[in-house]
């Protein structure tokens, strides 16, 4: 058989001419999409992978804050309920002292009123003795009893003390008009001179003196010259009780003074009982 080498010549050169073909339009393209390919995908994992790492950063991000946001929370839990506790015992405790305090009050203020309604009855009570016994003495007052007062005077006159005999002495000579004598009733001739000499003998001087009545004088005798004033009247001794009981009623808390030894006949201001020398 014979062989025609210029056909195979001719089919190699077609099979080398399909082999440059295919490399460079089919398997070069295939290879190099093959290739970018493979480099998409790598890129892609590559970028999946640090999303990935990136997830689980953010998660581990996550779990670290919510573990820190717990332990917070249950710090902040603790120290809230803590500090309710305190606060309630703080309101009862406040409550308990307020109401204390309350009670304190009002039972001081029950008391005080107690004392005052007792005071107010007291003193209300003492006012109408004190009322009718002024009353009873100015209806028992007769022109007798104002003698008796007169010679009563006297002898308080004669009992004065050196400093109050003295100032009263001085007004009587010095005084330009003539003392004055007040009685309830217009006392009698008799008593008249009687105390005329008592007030002569007592200042050792002629005093001038005049005599007058007045109705509020009860059972009571009083002298006045140049501002001053001595004399004896129960309603005097009316007065001075009157005023020593008001005292003891303003003061129910203090403890009620023991009396004090009745003193010498002397000089009293103005008001109280017995003699009376009081400068205006």
């Amino acid at each position: 058989m014979l062989i025609d080498w210029f056909t195979v010549g001719a089919q190699a050169l077609n099979f080398l001419i399909l082999v440059w073909l295919l490399q460079h339009f089919l398997y070069q393209p295939i290879l190099n999409a093959i290739d970018a390919r493979e480099k998409g995908i790598a890129a892609k994992l590559a970028d999946a992978e640090a999303k990935k790492r990136e997830a689980q950063k953010e998660h581990d991000d996550f779990e670290n804050k919510n573990k820190a946001f717990d332990e917070q929370r249950g710090a902040l839990l603790t120290k809230a309920t803590d500090d309710a506790k305190t606060e309630h015992d703080h309101l009862l405790d406040q409550a308990r002292k307020d109401a204390d305090n309350l009670r304190t009050v009002q039972a001081a203020a029950l008391r005080s009123d107690q004392i005052r309604l007792g005071s107010e009855i007291t003193r209300a009570a003492a006012e109408e003795v004190f009322a009718i016994a002024r009353k009873t003495l100015a209806d028992l007052a007769t022109a007798s009893l104002e003698e008796r007062a007169a010679a009563a005077f006297a002898r308080r006159l004669d009992a004065m003390d050196g400093k109050a005999k003295e100032t009263l002495g001085a007004a009587l000579k010095t005084s330009s008009e003539p003392g004055v004598v007040q009685s309830a009733f217009d006392l009698p001739a008799a008593q008249k001179a009687m105390l005329q000499n008592a007030l002569n003998v007592a200042f050792s001087a002629e005093i001038r003196v005049r005599f007058e009545t007045a109705p509020d004088k009860i059972c009571g005798i009083e002298l006045m010259a140049n501002g001053q004033k001595v004399g004896w009247s129960i309603a005097d001794y009316l007065t001075s009780l009157n005023r020593k009981v008001s005292a003891l009623l303003d003061a129910p808390s203090q403890p009620v003074p023991q009396a004090a030894p009745k003193p010498e006949p002397a000089a009293i201001p103005a008001g109280e009982s017995g003699v009376h020398a009081v400068t205006k």
